[in-house]
Formats: C-alpha cells, sequence, structure tokens
C-alpha cells in the first residue's frame, strides 16, 4: 500500500511539475493563441513546429527552448523586426514566451524533404559551413552551431535540416540590419562578408543536413 500511495504521489508531482504546466500552455497558445491578440503559432509553424518551407516559416521543433524565448523578447525591442512576429510575441507574457518556447522543444524534429539544388552549389555550402572561407574572415558555421550543425546553447541554434529558404532570409536579414540580436554582432559581419552566392549554397546545404532534437 505505501509503494502504491508513493506511485500516486509521484505521478501528481509529474502531472503538475513546472515543465508539464508550461508545455500544457504552450500547447494552448499555439493551438488557439491567447486572449490578449496573440494568434495560434500553427497556423504558421503548424501544430508540431515544422513550419513551412515555401512561406519562409522556420521549423521550432527540437531548438533549444532558451534560444526560442530569447527571439521572442527580441521580437518585442528593435532587435530583431518582423511584421508577422512582432504584434504576437508583444501579445505574449514572459510566462507564454516560456511557455510556447518549452512546447514546440519538446516537439520530435520532422523529417524534410531534401533541398533542391545542384551538386557544386551544395558543396560549396559544405566548404562554408565545415572550414569556412577565412580568406575573407568567414567562419566555419560548425564552429559555433556544433557539429553537423546540431546547435549549441541559447546563442548558437540547431541549422540542420532548417528550411533553406529561411536560413537564406535571415541571413540577408543580418546584412540589411533587420535583424541585430546576435552576441557582439557575429552574425551581422559574418552575414555581410558572404556573397549572395555563398548565402544560398550554404542555406542549401544546412537544410540537407539531418536534423534531430538537442
Amino acid at each position: 500500500m505505501l509503494i502504491q500511495n508513493k506511485s500516486i504521489v509521484l505521478m501528481i508531482l509529474v502531472a503538475f511539475s513546472p515543465i508539464t504546466l508550461a508545455s500544457e500552455l504552450g500547447k494552448t497558445i499555439v493551438m488557439q493563441g491567447n486572449s490578449s491578440g496573440a494568434m495560434a503559432c500553427s497556423i504558421c509553424h503548424g501544430a508540431n513546429g515544422a513550419g513551412q518551407a515555401q512561406a519562409g516559416f522556420p521549423n521550432l521543433a527540437g531548438l533549444d527552448p532558451a534560444y526560442m524565448q530569447k527571439q521572442l523578447q527580441d521580437f518585442t525591442t528593435a532587435q530583431r523586426h518582423n511584421p508577422i512576429m512582432t504584434p504576437i510575441a508583444t501579445a505574449l507574457s514572459t510566462d507564454e514566451m516560456n511557455a510556447v518556447s518549452t512546447y514546440f522543444a519538446q516537439q520530435s524534429t520532422p523529417t524534410m524533404k531534401p533541398t533542391t539544388a545542384d551538386d557544386s552549389l551544395l558543396k560549396a555550402g559544405q566548404q562554408l559551413a565545415q572550414n569556412g572561407n577565412w580568406a575573407n574572415d568567414v567562419p566555419a558555421c560548425f564552429s559555433c552551431h556544433g557539429a553537423q550543425a546540431k546547435g549549441v546553447g541559447m546563442y548558437f541554434p540547431a541549422l540542420a535540416g532548417q528550411h533553406a529558404s529561411y536560413i537564406e532570409q535571415q541571413l540577408n536579414s543580418w546584412r540589411s540590419g533587420q535583424r541585430s540580436n546576435d552576441p557582439n554582432q557575429l552574425m551581422v559581419g559574418i552575414a555581410q562578408r558572404l556573397s549572395e552566392t555563398e548565402i544560398k549554397a550554404v542555406s542549401a546545404y544546412l537544410a540537407n543536413l539531418t536534423a534531430t532534437n538537442n
């Protein structure tokens, strides 16, 4: 009887743990939005966070939750502006941002279709991702984003399997100054030293890597 009671108590604690409660609140916001004006995340990112390649909506499944929460917070400042995400993020409380980030982080990374690109472009992208272009002061993507671009903590997100359209979009945002929320302006400088061809190449290559949850 004592063992059974301990099991029941453990189940109750798990059911009402902060992570579980945050995930449930996050699921509600993802599916329905909130009462403060934030629309359902699933409209653009899907219920499982896979996003939409053609529309440039990123895959969020399995990303580091602290990274996602920081991005939501940055959308409410001048550090990162997006006409769709800025009003949504502004309508979320800090707890709701945490909840949505927790929910998406717990989703399994989807299997993406390989990006259509010719071999020469993919090889050029592989060279940049693995070795960089030090002649132009461009470090390897893997040196910050981890081996095979699986991601490192809240500042260097996983890029493996991310939509090429989204990666390209963000690199161009770094170049233009529309986005400036990176540590020490690291990505701003890198993006400005990449050519348009290099941006397309590395975006295609990273999109073709296998994505796995951190």
